[in-house]
């Protein structure tokens, strides 16, 4: 399993590729960049070559995951089977506008929404969205959605081939994190962690990291950004609990390619 964590600014595009599929998480591409980030046309012409996209997961709806521009590259080039993305509706110009985009796209195609909610759906496992990947939801849940970022999907990802995890977070935050952590427990653990919402000091607890055990981090976050991330003390927590943590706003910014295969995980500077 590969998973592209594309430099695009404050926020995330990220692309999970196996043998033959790959999917999409988030699709952020900034309209004005104030610094320059990866050609995210050239990055998915070089990364999905010979592969077949069979889906794209929004892990939330504010405008810095859930993106206009990127929604119409990933629908429009690549078209995909499914679209997942958490069971919850903020009526926003953002929100309204990228409802539009796959509305249109869904008279184009006939396709899958896969809208999910814990407190409604019958199971936390999907299957048979692909042939080399598991995916297992951990959030959201009515009982915590209390804010648009613990409205956030969490889903673990299974390379059926490897084994390999990779445990993708959006906006998540700490109270969050404590009701997905008494509800599951060891079941969070992950090879690859999504560092939640960009690295924020309140993007993750001790007690949900501790639980992961990740031997990798990796934090979408814009050079510069205003809001300092990653923050120091999640910084600390990475270090603390995890092998190595990789940042796209490193230097200039760097986008980053995790290999985890049965025996290893490596994760290099990716220059497409």
């Amino acid at each position: 399993m590969n998973i592209y964590t594309l430099n695009v600014g404050q926020g995330q595009f990220v692309v999970v590729v196996g043998s033959k599929e790959a999917f999409i998480v988030d699709t952020y591409v900034p309209l004005d960049p104030k610094v320059e980030i990866v050609n995210v046309k050239g990055a998915l012409a070089t990364i999905l070559k010979d592969k077949n996209l069979i889906g794209l997961m929004v892990t939330g709806f504010d405008d810095d995951h859930f993106n206009e521009v990127g929604l119409k590259i990933v629908l429009n080039k690549y078209r995909p089977d499914w679209i997942m993305y958490p069971k919850y509706f903020k009526k926003t110009t953002n929100a309204d506008t990228c409802f539009g985009v796959i509305k249109s796209f869904e008279n184009q195609k006939e396709f899958q929404r896969v809208s999910v909610s814990l407190s409604d759906n019958k199971s936390r496992f999907y299957t048979k969205l692909s042939t080399e990947f598991e995916f297992e939801i951990f959030s959201p849940h009515t009982a915590d959605m209390n804010s648009s970022n613990n409205c956030s999907l969490v889903c673990k990802v299974k390379e059926r081939s490897t084994g390999a995890t990779y445990l993708i977070t959006g906006d998540t935050e700490n109270d969050r994190w404590d009701s997905i952590v008494k509800n599951f427990e060891s079941a969070i653990a992950a090879d690859v962690l999504d560092a939640p919402h960009h690295g924020s000091k309140n993007g993750i607890s001790a007690a949900a990291i501790k639980l992961i055990k990740p031997n990798t981090v990796n934090v979408s976050a814009g050079v510069n950004n205003q809001y300092g991330h990653p923050d120091s003390e999640a910084t600390k927590l990475f270090n603390t609990y995890a092998k190595s943590w990789y940042a796209t706003n490193y230097g200039k910014g760097q986008s980053l390619m995790t290999v985890a295969s049965k025996t290893e995980i490596n994760t290099y500077k990716f220059e497409p």
